[in-house]
């Protein structure tokens, strides 16, 4: 299925999609994807409001602002977020849970892709709205979106028996 076919079915079905990625066996390649077109969008997000900071304060310019967001969501965020899937498998593993390193990772990377539509609405937001009370709505619907989501599948991939046929190394 194409991947924006699972994000719409993601919002409807999350633990099944899930359960159909965790299916395909132990792709890091497809995760790495899943992780970099997130966090690409997230990067594309936040154009708008850069270019509103940009314009509203001559301090510092667009291309540096962009140059500053591009490091922080191509680069930082990819480490931490794979730090972040390593802690929520060990609270997982330490609750009972008996999924992967893998699987924690692959639910958190999905999470974050499949909320992506609403980071770029929050982000146009940002940049036509401004400051706000809509900004902080679009906010935090995003982030209820990406935690409801992540928990969802996180659940999913935790779940006792899931992948240990199938999987012989982590």
């Amino acid at each position: 299925m194409a991947v924006t076919s699972d994000i719409v079915a993601t919002w409807r079905r999350p633990r099944q999609v899930m359960r159909r990625h965790l299916a395909a066996g132990v792709r890091e390649d497809r995760a790495f994807v899943f992780l970099m077109l997130a966090c690409g969008l997230i990067f594309v997000a936040q154009w708008p409001r850069l270019a509103r900071e940009a314009h509203l304060s001559e301090e510092v310019p667009l291309d540096a602002l962009l140059g500053g967001s591009l490091m922080g969501w191509l680069f930082i965020a990819p480490l931490a977020l794979y730090f972040i899937g390593a802690v929520t498998h060990i609270v997982a593993h330490l609750m009972g849970g008996r999924g992967t390193w893998y699987s924690a990772r692959l639910a958190l990377f999905w999470a974050l892709l499949a909320a992506s539509p609403l980071w770029l609405l929050n982000g146009l937001v940002a940049g036509f709205v401004g400051p706000g009370p809509e900004l902080k709505l679009t906010g935090f619907i995003g982030l209820a979106a990406f935690v409801t989501i992540w928990l969802l599948c996180l659940f999913e991939a935790e779940r006792p028996g899931n992948l240990e046929p199938r999987q012989g190394a982590e």
